[in-house]
Parts: C-alpha cells; sequence; structure tokens
C-alpha cells in the first residue's frame, strides 16, 4: 500500500467510527443528526432577540408614522424560520435565505435586536443553507442494493448524517 491508500484508508476508518457513533447514540442526537439543528436555534434566538425591541415599544407600536409594527412583523416571521427549520429540514436552504433577508431588514423596525439579532440571524441563514443531507452506510454495505436485502430484517444498516 502506497502512502496515499494509506491516508485514504485512514480517513474511510475515522468516518466510519463516527458514523458508528452517531448511530449507537440516543434517540435526541439522531433526531439533531437528521435536520440544520443548530441553524435553526439560532434562528429562533435572532427572532426573539429582534422582538425584544418593539415589545419594549408596544405603547407605540400602531401610532401612524411608527415603524415599530414592522420589528413585530420581521421578529415573529424569523421566529417561523426557525420553527419550521425544525419541521421541515428539506426547505433548510430556501428558510435560510429567507432568515438573512428578514434579519438585515429587522435594522429597520427594531434596530435588528440591537444588531445582535441581525448578526445572530445572518449566521443562522448561513448555517440553515450550508446544511446538507448525506446517507452513509454502515460495513461497508450498499444502500442502493435493496434487491439482496432481506425484507423481514429488523435492523437497517444506514444511517443518515447531515452535516455543516
Amino acid at each position: 500500500m502506497d502512502k496515499k491508500e494509506r491516508k485514504a484508508l485512514k480517513k474511510e476508518q475515522k468516518l466510519q467510527n463516527k458514523y458508528n457513533k452517531i448511530a449507537e447514540s440516543g434517540k435526541f442526537k439522531q433526531w439533531r443528526n437528521r435536520r440544520p439543528f443548530w441553524g435553526a436555534t439560532f434562528t429562533f434566538l435572532a427572532g426573539l432577540l429582534i422582538l425584544y425591541i418593539p415589545l419594549q415599544l408596544y405603547a407605540i407600536a400602531f401610532v401612524p408614522g411608527s415603524l415599530v409594527f414592522v420589528g413585530f412583523l420581521f421578529g415573529g416571521l424569523i421566529l417561523i424560520m426557525g420553527i419550521l427549520a425544525f419541521i421541515y429540514p428539506q426547505f433548510s436552504t430556501v428558510l435560510g435565505i429567507v432568515t438573512i433577508f428578514l434579519s438585515v431588514l429587522s435594522i429597520m423596525g427594531a434596530l435588528g435586536g440591537f444588531l445582535i439579532g441581525t448578526i445572530m440571524g445572518i449566521v443562522a441563514g448561513a448555517l440553515c443553507i450550508a446544511w446538507e443531507k448525506k446517507e452513509v452506510t454502515i460495513n461497508g454495505q450498499n444502500p442502493h442494493n435493496k434487491q439482496l436485502e432481506d425484507v423481514n430484517e429488523s435492523t437497517d444498516d444506514r444511517i443518515e448524517v447531515f452535516q455543516v
């Protein structure tokens, strides 16, 4: 074996150990690995930070000429984007783009949650966009060769790994 083959084999063994660790982990960790967990969590927190200022200015929110209601609108939409990213991980790219767009626009109505909410929303949107689904096999079995597998088999040797 030459040096390149040993390096590739070592990398493959390292990935295999990581996938085995995920497959043997608890239910929460498996649930978390099937969705853009950190992107959705930061999106939710950014929505809360952006909503903080409009909630403090609630008394003048509906005065004509006030843009505080825009802060309610953008903060609420960012909260909804965070919840939807948890529920519908397949739409994480679109939800991430909308999160970045609304976070930047929230500066106008809510000062972007003292700009911390805007920065957190931009990072959260980027994490949602970067998240992708990967299907891997354990112990070298091919997941696409289902004809050879027994239908009555109770275990499935495929796990889904999602990475940023």
